[in-house]
């Protein structure tokens, strides 16, 4: 028989492993605006966990008004991901909109558009993480105008923490928020620290905010724990798909909490 006439040999069968994403999946939903977040998880992204992206339109003018707005879109662009229902946590990535919509009518837009995954924010991280450094006194800074700054005031008091002290920038755009460099970020940081020697924490609000890189040496140069909105973020979400993976260069929080 020659070659050519010899039989085929048989198709293998379909067969599956456990995908790319094996160990979970978080979705994030980021501001139209938004340009560091997206870095920011895919850096700290540990291997099997995926990361799953959408956008909820706002204009680049970050106000009261614009973040209230946030609350009516929010449903619609969780829909957007692993409509297979595969999600396992969902996140509204802002932190003065998640406060400023406030965290229950948050997590029920997402629970509308993800019924099957948990819902968290930004701002739940950084009360999560708050906690985790036994934070109780804290100095905050922002790229914020005055009245986002007095609703974030006003929303760690009503959960327990004291406001020593917010310096703001008074930054509308998250255009301008973003091009803020992390080295004038670390001196911005430390002269509020050095300030308020009593407070026990520092809070660096926003995650358009290039500070993730930041926080291991602000950590040494004040002597006390530094939580930044997107570490926060991701280390609330990561814990929250049962992922409790100690990540080097990100500050105490993700060694020891």
């Amino acid at each position: 028989m020659s070659p050519l006439d010899a039989p085929a040999p048989p198709m293998p069968a379909v067969r599956f492993d456990r995908g790319v994403h094996w160990r979970a999946k978080i979705g994030y939903l980021l501001l139209a605006t938004e340009q560091t977040v997206q870095d920011d998880i895919v850096a700290l992204r540990p291997e099997g966990v995926g990361v799953h992206i959408t956008r909820v339109a706002i204009p680049d003018l970050i106000t009261v008004e614009t973040l209230a707005a946030q609350a009516d879109l929010l449903a619609d662009a969780a829909r957007l991901l692993l409509p297979d229902g595969s999600l396992d946590v969902v996140c509204y990535a802002c932190t003065s909109g998640s406060l400023v919509v406030g965290e229950d009518r948050v997590f029920a837009e997402l629970k509308t558009g993800q019924p099957q995954a948990v819902p968290t924010s930004i701002i739940t991280g950084v009360l999560a993480a708050l906690r985790a450094v036994q934070a109780t006194r804290l100095v905050v800074c922002t790229p914020y105008v005055k009245p986002v700054n007095d609703a974030e005031i006003a929303y760690l008091e009503a959960r327990g923490f004291t406001v020593d002290a917010l310096y703001g920038m008074e930054l509308e755009k998250d255009s301008d928020m973003v091009r803020l460099p992390p080295d004038f970020l670390a001196e911005y940081a430390a002269a509020a620290a050095a300030r308020h020697p009593d407070a026990d924490a520092l809070f660096f609000s926003c995650g358009a905010m290039r500070s993730v890189g930041i926080v291991d040496s602000l950590e040494r140069a004040i002597g006390k724990p530094v939580i930044v909105s997107n570490q926060a973020m991701i280390w609330d979400c990561l814990r929250k798909a049962g992922i409790d993976d100690r990540l080097e260069g990100y500050g105490r929080l993700f060694t020891t909490a």
